[in-house]
């Protein structure tokens, strides 16, 4: 790591190459990736790779925001690995002939008499500028059914608070605002003066582009979750008004404290960032496909990385083996999903994943594969990996009856081979199944924290008797009349790697904090971690963080609420109130929510002639974020609103009738407690609010 201070990060980077000369300019070939949904509605998503060719010419990359110092230490520092890569990203770039924009926001002073400053400055406006180009843009529409990934509410700080504050003194000292300590660039990014552009503005970025004929942009730097998404010149505003935008994945970062919801590692809520921007926004690159080797990884990013196949008909575990590891395994762990296609289950989209997993997680049911895919399955098998299968993983590449169709393959002999197992089918679905731990293999770490006491597992009991020579049985199932059947064991196997399996998984299974564990020990024991004795993920409660809901609110919630809830309710949602909706003399009301409301902090004044109706405040901003707080204090008004979604309105004139109300039925946030501090915003509403809770409102006809 530098000793330096510098804060040094290329934000955004607009993506393809432009040539300078023209006459030599080489295509670009780019692998794409992005996320579609399973099949509508699923909320489960295929990672997809795309090859692409790019003309240089018509190819740009923003560096946005790649500052000199930042608030933040521990940003500092992940920003100071970033930026030497970067740094050849944009000279290689350069050199094939693509324009480069470097876009330090709030630092233009810094460059008044800079060429590359001069030439963006003596750009001609384009005459196509889109609306809105020179704001912030806090959503687009492809993001609005979609759960914002984290909870960036605290500003997303991690640094250690005696570090933190002893950072804060150093900036002070230097002669820096410890809040906003950034003057310029850093110079750990080389700015060409002959070639490059400078600019924070989205209509001059846009310009920029539209003069050179640029269609490709690529953004790169920091943070992804705030500035590389939401600046004028970021993915969002390039994404919504056109441009074939991609963001470079490994060169980013995010704001984002491990501490706050949904409690990951830091790296992890950059992972899931990332994974809402494919979904959402647009494709990704990394930095490989540019200078080739490997993408970059942060040093303190130690994660193992697991791929999950899931591909069976009966047990559901697309839902409850992902849901599990959403919520288990996102402090220690990267991970990687992998399903079954709808259209075709027996083709598993992405399943390039696993090339560079360190474990290969199995729930897969009588699939016969195309050839290619088995056939990578067969690599990493090979390459003596650990391996896990769950249940019907026994005979996941195994058919019941009859020959594989052409060009798909089968492996019948992968349950001795990976799991030293001997799957011949199961006892009845009627038969109660008990499940006991195998008391000479009570100190493996695998059972550590599963007790000697039997429990009960819901599914059937798999007959998988005998296992093979190197297995190491770890716990045995057992129906009334029947011998007891191995169904937990490790194996070695003949390539050397290691496996554990388990018949367990069922989807009562998933219920049972036992069943949790002993999943979480084996994914440990696979990766040669230490097993933890930390406890087991909680599901998330209302009462611990702001938590997103959808109003109206689904029976379960209102169920939740009408029993011994005593203590306020808290709502909020961020409000976009553009300065063309309303006239000047006009005035917002907020009718349905109750009394208590405040707008950016500010208490709303009750309507002089309505029942449960507020003024929004005369300072609500026209021209940015605003956050709208409600406090419900009972359960029948917590309960009323939550059915029924409060009506923001129009009025053109004091006394004149509203026009154009609109419901703010959608994506909220709620938490439930006693804390005045709750209606105070931490951060502007743009930085702190996820995307999945603003309303924007109309401007008028």
């Amino acid at each position: 790591m530098r000793s330096s201070t510098r804060l040094s990060v290329v934000v955004a980077v607009a993506g393809g190459l432009l040539a300078q000369s023209g006459a030599n300019a080489q295509e670009l070939r780019f692998t794409l990736q992005r996320q579609v949904e399973t099949s509508p509605g699923s909320g489960l998503h295929h990672t997809i790779a795309e090859a692409e060719t790019w003309d240089p010419r018509r190819t740009a990359i923003i560096i946005c925001d790649v500052w000199d110092l930042h608030h933040c230490l521990n940003a500092v520092k992940r920003a100071e690995e970033l930026a030497p890569r970067l740094n050849e990203v944009v000279g290689r770039l350069r050199e094939q002939g693509v324009t480069v924009i470097h876009a330090p926001s709030d630092c233009m002073e810094a460059y008044a008499d800079h060429p590359a400053r001069r030439r963006a400055l003596d750009t001609p406006p384009a005459p196509n500028l889109p609306p809105d180009i020179q704001a912030w843009c806090n959503r687009i529409p492809s993001e609005e059914q979609a759960v914002y990934p984290i909870d960036q509410s605290d500003g997303g700080e991690d640094d250690d608070p005696a570090e933190h504050a002893a950072w804060a003194e150093k900036l002070a000292a230097m002669g820096r605002n410890p809040k906003m300590p950034w003057r310029a660039q850093t110079d750990l990014i080389a700015i060409n003066e002959g070639v490059d552009f400078i600019s924070d503005k989205g209509d001059e970025v846009w310009s920029i582009l539209e003069a050179r004929g640029i269609r490709n942009v690529i953004l790169a730097g920091v943070h992804t979750n705030m500035c590389v998404l939401g600046r004028p010149f970021g993915l969002r505003q390039m994404a919504r008004n056109g441009r074939h935008v991609v963001l470079m994945r490994d060169m980013t970062d995010t704001m984002y404290n491990p501490a706050m919801w949904p409690y990951v590692s830091h790296f992890e809520g950059t992972d899931r960032i990332i994974s809402h921007i494919e979904r959402c926004v647009c494709p990704t690159i990394a930095s490989d496909q540019v200078l080739g080797g490997e993408p970059i990884r942060f040093r303190d990013d130690t994660r193992p990385r697991i791929a999950v196949l899931m591909s069976e008909d009966e047990y559901e575990t697309e839902r409850t083996l992902t849901y599990f590891c959403q919520q288990q395994l996102g402090r220690n762990f990267a991970t990687r999903f992998i399903y079954g296609r709808a259209e075709d289950v027996h083709d598993l989209p992405g399943l390039e994943a696993i090339d560079d997993a360190d474990v290969l997680l199995v729930s897969v049911r009588r699939r016969a594969l195309p050839q290619t895919q088995l056939d990578r399955i067969r690599r990493f098998a090979a390459s003596g990996r650990p391996m896990i299968g769950l249940r019907t993983a026994s005979h996941a590449f195994s058919l019941r009856d009859g020959s594989p169709q052409e060009g798909r393959a089968v492996w019948p002999e992968f349950d001795a081979e990976v799991w030293g197992g001997h799957y011949t089918g199961h006892h009845g679905n009627a038969l109660d199944t008990t499940v006991t731990p195998a008391a000479d293999a009570a100190p493996h770490p695998i059972l550590n924290g599963i007790g000697q006491q039997p429990f009960a597992s819901g599914g059937s009991l798999y007959k998988a008797a005998p296992l093979a020579a190197g297995a190491t049985l770890l716990a045995t199932g057992q129906v009334d009349g029947h011998p007891a059947e191995p169904v937990a064991w490790t194996f070695q196997r003949a390539d050397g790697g290691r496996s554990f399996y388990t018949s367990l998984g069922h989807r009562s299974d998933f219920e049972n904090p036992r069943f949790l564990r002993l999943l979480r020990n084996a994914l440990d024991w696979a990766t040669d971690r230490a097993p933890s004795d930390a406890p087991l993920a909680e599901p998330v409660s209302f009462r611990g963080r702001w938590t997103p809901l959808r109003l109206p609110a689904a029976e379960d919630i209102l169920a939740r609420l009408s029993t011994d809830n005593q203590e306020s309710t808290w709502l909020r949602c961020g409000l976009r109130l553009p300065g063309g909706a309303l006239a000047a003399d006009g005035e917002w009301r907020l009718r349905g929510a109750g009394s208590e409301v405040w707008l950016n902090g500010e208490p709303c004044a009750a309507c002089p002639d309505l029942a449960d109706c507020v003024l929004l405040p005369e300072s609500a901003d026209r021209e940015d974020s605003n956050l709208l707080v409600v406090r419900l204090s009972s359960r029948d008004e917590a309960g009323r609103v939550l059915a029924r979604p409060p009506v923001l309105a129009a009025v053109e004139s004091s006394g004149n009738p509203e026009t154009a109300p609109v419901s703010l039925a959608g994506g909220w946030e709620m938490r439930i407690g006693e804390n005045a501090a709750w209606s105070q915003p931490d951060l502007p509403a743009k930085f702190a609010l996820p995307v999945s809770i603003y309303f924007e409102l109309p401007e008028r006809d």
